[in-house]
C-alpha cells in the first residue's frame, strides 16, 4: 500500500481577523454576509451535512443551501437516501461551510425538521426539467446494478414525462436545521484563528469567543 504523508502540508492564514464588533447580533444575518462575501466562489452554497443513525455512528456529505429562512437554513434532497433515513432516527444534524480561498468557514449545530409539501412543490418546480425527471429515476442511495441500468431508468422517465408539469416523488422533500449553535472561523496566522460562537439567550444570542 502506498504511503500518503502531508506533514509538511502547511500555509498561512493571513487574509483577515474576526472581531466581535465585526458581528451582527443576529447569526443568521451574519451567515447571510459571509455567503455575499462568497458569492464569487465555486459552488459558494455548498454545506458539509454531518448526521448519525442509531447507533451514533456518523456520515457527512455536501449538499446546496437553498434558502434561509426566520427559523433556519434549508435544502432538499430524498429522505429514502442515507441521510434521510439517519435524520428519520437521529433528527440532529450539523452543516460546515468552509471557503478557503477567504480562510473562513462557519459551522451550524442543531435540529432538522421537514419543510412543508407546499414548500417542497414549489422548488421542486423551479428545478430545470432534466433535474425533475432524474430525481424521479433515483432511488437515492440504493444500490443499481450498472450505469447502463441507471440511464435506463431514467430514459423511461424522460419518455413518460417528457416536458412539465412533472409530480414530485413523495421521498423530494425539503429540510430545514433550526439552529442551536453557529462558529464563525477565521484563518489567522500560526494557527491562532479567531472562532466566535453564537449560543441561545433569552430571546437573542450570546456571543463568546473560543481559544483556536
Amino acid at each position: 500500500m502506498a504511503q500518503i504523508d502531508h506533514r509538511q502540508t502547511r500555509r498561512s492564514y493571513t487574509r483577515g481577523a474576526l472581531d466581535r464588533s465585526d458581528l451582527s447580533p443576529d447569526p443568521l444575518l451574519q451567515l447571510g454576509r459571509w455567503l455575499d462575501d462568497a458569492a464569487d466562489q465555486p459552488d459558494a452554497t455548498a454545506m458539509i451535512l454531518a448526521t448519525a443513525d442509531a447507533q451514533a455512528r456518523p456520515s457527512a456529505r455536501a449538499v446546496l443551501l437553498k434558502h434561509v429562512d426566520a427559523k433556519g437554513l434549508c435544502w432538499y434532497s430524498n429522505d429514502i437516501s442515507q441521510k434521510g433515513e439517519e435524520l428519520k432516527v437521529n433528527p440532529y444534524a450539523s452543516l460546515l461551510f468552509f471557503w478557503a480561498p477567504l480562510e473562513r468557514q462557519i459551522r451550524v449545530q442543531g435540529q432538522v425538521e421537514k419543510l412543508s409539501a407546499a414548500e417542497a412543490d414549489e422548488y421542486f418546480a423551479s428545478r430545470p426539467l432534466g433535474s425533475q425527471q432524474a430525481a424521479v429515476a433515483s432511488l437515492q442511495s440504493h444500490p443499481v446494478e450498472s450505469r447502463e441500468a441507471l440511464e435506463q431508468r431514467l430514459a423511461e422517465v424522460e419518455a413518460r414525462y417528457p416536458a412539465p408539469p412533472i409530480p414530485r416523488p413523495e421521498s423530494w422533500i425539503g429540510y430545514r436545521l433550526v439552529p442551536e449553535r453557529f462558529e464563525f472561523w477565521q484563518g489567522r496566522e500560526n494557527r491562532l484563528h479567531d472562532r466566535l460562537v453564537y449560543t441561545p439567550l433569552g430571546d437573542g444570542w450570546e456571543i463568546q469567543r473560543l481559544m483556536p
